[in-house]
């Protein structure tokens, strides 16, 4: 059967606006087709037809009548021996990794916003033409799917095996930069947008290199000739540098980034600041997902099924164990110190530590709640909630250190654990039990004591006994002003917003609100230390010297309240160290 064939034009740069003509050679008589509602590795009904528009069928001369059948499904009534072509235009102004993007400095698209999904024929080829942007002569194009027949500058048709394949393949479009290097012996591309003329393309690929050769050896064992065994041949990287953005989605064979234009590496600095190192721990984290989660994938996502939500209780393993290792990989290629290493693993165990929903919802449970609770997040969700991007990253430090621990032998690591699950996982479905078999075959004992513990209850881990056989410590010390008030706000405008209230706080005691403006307090409990302007949370420690009583003055939907506090330091937070008469054992090995 001849491929179904999508032509992408660039219609209106000023409009957003893309137009798709659809071709299908050998239609069904009552033709269905539907555009996806998610994309993988994004767990939220986005609802991507809302950005369809001017829908149109015609076989020949004659139209073709379309019937919607619900939100992003429509049926067209075909004579079978005629093509059946469709045409349309998809609205594209969503500057992030999920959607699609167009303007007059660059166009980007995901085809599961773009392209209709034609059923009954989703595991034939499927071709896309993408067409030149008129007016736009110094731009080019990149895509991981397979060229047939493309110009110098990228653009020309293109070929997927099947539906999954095409949508799995995003493009980028424009004046962008572009550098390659070999990794394993498999080509590296890496195209960016937006960045400044100080950009430093060259230790970017050079930095980007070592953690590809990490990584690909990390699944594949040492030497050049672990590409050959790897489960791509080439990769893209596809970055879009803004002033204020951070994201990363993971692909086959590419991946599509945004970080701050300003975290980019720059000539003029040959220093790493902690924005670079945050984008070299993006990288490291979509590249990890080319085996965890696109090849080594959770059973749900066997197929997928593009029209409604795609659940797994699995997402601590699939994101957390990759989060865990984003860093830890940057450490063993020579990108980061221990020092700094230790910093991060801090961090995240911090983050965990300052979130009360970790005593009320199970990491297991965040993972299947991701489409409405993780992806939708409110002025609740720190106290509902828990991340299973961190909280799964300190289940597998958990793990990996129980193992380091009870054996002391090499071998006996969660890097040979991850190795196993993709010999005896990587051609189907991976499920929890496989992750206990694994362990019990490495080990010769049972592990569903401690993955009942860490993974479905809300006990806290046992960080600090493990951190110590490895010789780390966590040291706790005292919080600032918004850990002992209990409040997650920021200062805007010269006064303070609150976001969110913790749970068990003294700010939710006194009754202070998301959404309350602070505007001033009293000090003392009467008001008998003077009334003051507050403008930054910072500052009223210092307006209230030793006294610990005070009466915030808040605005709440324009009223003014008068709401007494007692604010005791009790609070602490983490921080991790290695005592100055120990040496660390671990992450360099």
């Amino acid at each position: 059967m001849p491929p179904i064939l999508y032509s992408i034009e660039a219609a209106d740069l000023h409009a957003h606006l893309f137009r798709v003509t659809l071709t299908v050679s050998e239609p069904a008589q009552l033709q269905t087709v539907s555009l996806p509602v998610w994309i993988p590795g994004s767990y939220l009904v986005r609802e991507f037809s809302k950005n369809l528009q001017k829908l149109q069928a015609k076989q020949g001369r004659r139209t073709a009548p379309i019937e919607q059948k619900d939100k992003c499904t429509w049926h067209i009534t075909c004579r079978t021996a005629e093509p059946l072509v469709l045409s349309y235009e998809v609205y594209a102004f969503d500057n992030s990794v999920r959607t699609g993007w167009l303007d007059s400095q660059r166009g980007f698209f995901n085809s599961t916003s773009l392209c209709l999904r034609v059923h009954g024929q989703e595991q034939h080829p499927q071709q896309l033409l993408l067409h030149p942007v008129k007016g736009q002569a110094s731009w080019q194009a990149a895509t991981g799917l397979m060229p047939v027949k493309t110009d110098k500058r990228g653009f020309g048709l293109y070929q997927a095996a099947n539906y999954d394949e095409l949508v799995d393949c995003p493009v980028e479009m424009g004046d962008f930069w572009s550098g390659s290097f070999v990794a394993c012996g498999i080509t590296h591309r890496f195209v960016v947008a937006g960045a400044l003329p100080s950009f430093d393309g060259d230790r970017l690929l050079a930095d980007t290199q070592k953690i590809c050769e990490a990584e690909i050896q990390f699944w594949h064992g040492p030497g050049k000739q672990a590409g050959r065994k790897a489960p791509h041949q080439n990769y893209l990287f596809m970055l879009n540098a803004v002033h204020d953005g951070y994201g990363g989605l993971e692909h086959r064979n590419s991946t599509a980034l945004i970080c701050n234009r300003a975290d980019l590496p720059r000539q003029t600095s040959p220093r790493t600041n902690e924005g670079y190192t945050t984008l070299l721990g993006l990288i490291s984290h979509e590249y990890f997902h080319t085996w965890n989660v696109k090849q080594l994938r959770p059973d749900a996502f066997t197929r997928y099924d593009y029209t409604q939500e795609n659940y797994t209780p699995l997402l601590w393993f699939f994101e957390g164990f990759t989060s865990y290792y984003d860093d830890l990989l940057l450490r063993r290629a020579g990108l980061i110190d221990d020092a700094t290493y230790i910093q991060l693993l801090g961090k995240t165990m911090a983050q965990v530590q300052q979130t009360p929903g970790r005593l009320v919802q199970t990491v297991a449970q965040a993972s299947f709640d991701a489409w409405v609770k993780y992806y939708r997040q409110d002025e609740n969700t720190p106290n509902a909630t828990v991340s299973y991007y961190t909280k799964g990253a300190l289940v597998a430090l958990c793990l990996d250190l129980t193992l380091r621990s009870e054996f002391k032998t090499e071998g006996h690591t969660l890097d040979a654990v991850m190795r196993g699950l993709w010999k005896h996982c990587k051609a189907g479905p991976m499920r929890e039990q496989d992750l206990l078999d694994e362990l019990q075959s490495l080990t010769g004992r049972s592990w569903q004591r401690e993955i009942k513990a860490w993974v479905h209850s809300t006990a806290e881990l046992p960080l600090a006994k493990l951190l110590e056989s490895q010789g780390l410590r966590i040291h706790a010390e005292p919080g600032n002003f918004a850990q002992h008030l209990g409040v997650r706000a920021v200062d805007s405008q010269g006064s303070v917003q609150i976001k969110a209230v913790l749970r068990g706080s003294a700010a939710e005691q006194a009754g202070l609100s998301a959404g309350d403006e602070w505007l001033g307090l009293e000090v003392g409990a009467r008001g008998q230390g003077g009334s003051w302007r507050v403008s930054q949370l910072d500052h009223v420690p210092t307006l209230l010297g030793k006294e610990r009583q005070l009466i915030a003055l808040v605005s709440r939907d324009r009223k003014l309240l008068r709401l007494p506090m007692t604010v005791l330091q009790q609070s602490t937070v983490w921080r991790l160290e290695v005592p100055k008469d120990r040496q660390a054992s671990w992450p360099a090995v």
